[in-house]
């Protein structure tokens, strides 16, 4: 699916997703990533949801840029599915919010929260 909006103004904007790819800035990638306005990382080395770890959330909270995101979108595959608060601990004692949704709903909801100028990450899995 493609997406259009038109506030991104030098952004990290999610312009196209499917089940096999996302595109940032209309360039694909075709494995996990974290994607925040003014940064992305594409070494988030996790394949599947069922194999996420508090050592995989721990790359989020790590972050050494001095981004301190209001909330934490984590895209979950194509399936909605939720964590145990275990492992996502971390995010909890940082008074980080955690939202899980699909990943498709979570590069729309980044887009939506990014273009209002919210402090938002989104932790895409592709699977």
């Amino acid at each position: 699916m493609k997406l259009h909006l038109t506030t991104a103004e030098n952004n990290n904007l999610i312009t196209a997703y499917s089940d096999s790819y996302i595109e940032i800035n209309r360039q694909r990638y075709m494995h996990s990533l974290i994607v925040m306005p003014e940064k992305l990382m594409t070494d988030w080395n996790i394949k599947d949801f069922a194999h996420l770890t508090e050592h995989h959330l721990a790359k989020i909270t790590n972050i050494d840029t001095g981004f301190s995101p209001e909330v934490v979108l984590l895209g979950t595959g194509e399936k909605h599915q939720f964590l145990h608060a275990k492992i996502y601990q971390s995010l909890t004692e940082r008074g980080i919010p955690l939202e899980c949704m699909t990943t498709a709903a979570a590069c729309r909801t980044y887009n939506i929260l990014m273009s209002e100028g919210r402090q938002v990450l989104a932790a895409l899995i592709l699977q």
